[in-house]
């Protein structure tokens, strides 16, 4: 377990590598966080929930930092809200990875004692945790980049992957079927408890929705035809005056997308990335269709290959049958965002290695887009 720690905490920092100084403090909107506060973010949590909490011996690296760097745990105390996490000049970057060393070499030292299970366990979160903002972290530094006028370029890592199949649809009988997650391997608080469901007929796309697809959408007028959107999507399209997906720009009469390597033409059998729910929505109406639920995504995830994207499902993020928060702070991970939002399922380019699982439920509000997000559908 040391060992995969150590690649965690590795991959954060490599993720960054590319980047500018400059770049480190910028938060460009509310909802996305500077490069330099997720480096600080996930070291925080592992001083916060493992060393302070079961090493006798330690010391806080800095007062100022649980302060600086919790994100939403109200069990822990005061914090900089979401929106002035860009304001913090201070510390320094090079201050913000003296910090991460110091916790990491604490980490590892305490790791090598005798641990019961209960630490086990919060090691097991926090190397989880870490995962989840690495993907955040990247989402993050494409729109820092991406909304800039030069289009500066960041890499080659983190780049779409083409569909290989040709668009069929797979038939799922209607029945009961269990769903959640099942056995002993780690999973998060909103997996559980596993239940029964009932499904009617469906029938279920082996492949994401392409460029080349969600253009004909945009050239027959689907950004502007109240019928295929929510009333609260037909606004959200009308208020930021929305013409197509995130990223992309029709430059002399020409459809442009925004890559980690560049801005490039559409390539018409790549996925299409960066959309809504409300855009997710209109197009399936627009093609008759509509978006599954999270259940008939789960019961029919062993019949495609999914994990270039995430997919939108048409279900509300609720707690499960017996779903239990956990006491304390980290009782707060997940349960108390069950409202508002959006689950979706699969995963995607920018998801690290070994994080994905069928049972696994993101979610977001329906009007983001800046994570790597795209659309499968059922009939």
């Amino acid at each position: 377990m040391i060992a995969r720690f150590l690649k965690v905490r590795q991959k954060t920092e490599q993720i960054c590598t590319p980047l500018l100084v400059e770049d480190y403090s910028v938060q460009p909107s509310d909802f996305a966080s500077p490069p330099k506060w997720h480096l600080a973010h996930t070291t925080w949590f592992w001083e916060e929930f493992l060393l302070t909490k079961y090493n006798p011996d330690y010391r806080v690296y800095h007062p100022d930092f649980s302060y600086l760097f919790n994100s939403y745990y109200n069990t822990v105390g005061k914090r900089v809200q979401r929106p002035a996490r860009g304001f913090m000049t201070r510390p320094s970057v090079e201050a913000v990875y003296a910090y991460r060393n110091s916790v990491t070499a604490a980490v590892e030292l305490f790791m090598k004692n005798d641990l019961n299970r209960e630490i086990l366990d919060i090691i097991e979160i926090g190397i989880n945790h870490e995962e989840q903002h690495q993907e955040l972290l990247v989402y993050d530094i494409k729109y820092l980049l991406g909304t800039q006028a030069t289009f500066p370029y960041y890499g080659n890592d983190f780049l779409p992957l083409a569909e290989q199949k040709e668009t069929g649809f797979i038939k799922i009988a209607a029945g009961v079927y269990e769903i959640g997650h099942a056995g002993s391997s780690f999973c998060f608080d909103n997996e559980l408890g596993r239940h029964k469901v009932y499904v009617a007929d469906f029938e279920i796309s082996n492949t994401l929705v392409t460029n080349g697809q969600y253009l004909e959408f945009i050239e027959q007028g689907g950004y502007s035809n109240f019928n295929y959107w929510h009333d609260e999507g037909w606004a959200w399209v009308n208020q930021n005056e929305v013409q197509g997906p995130l990223y992309w720009h029709k430059i002399e009469n020409q459809w442009y997308v925004y890559h980690l390597n560049g801005l490039q033409k559409i390539a018409a059998d790549l996925p299409v990335m960066h959309l809504n729910y409300y855009e997710a929505f209109a197009y399936a109406q627009w093609k008759e269709m509509r978006l599954p639920t999270e259940f008939e995504w789960e019961i029919a995830s062993s019949q495609f290959c999914w994990g270039k994207a995430w997919e939108w499902t048409n279900s509300a993020y609720l707690a499960y049958p017996n779903f239990n928060k956990a006491p304390g702070a980290l009782g707060e991970y997940n349960g108390k965002f069950m409202v508002n939002q959006m689950v979706l399922r699969g995963a995607s380019i920018a998801t690290p290695e070994h994080h994905s699982r069928k049972t696994y439920r993101n979610f977001f509000h329906a009007s983001m887009r800046w994570q790597f997000s795209g659309v499968r559908l059922v009939r």
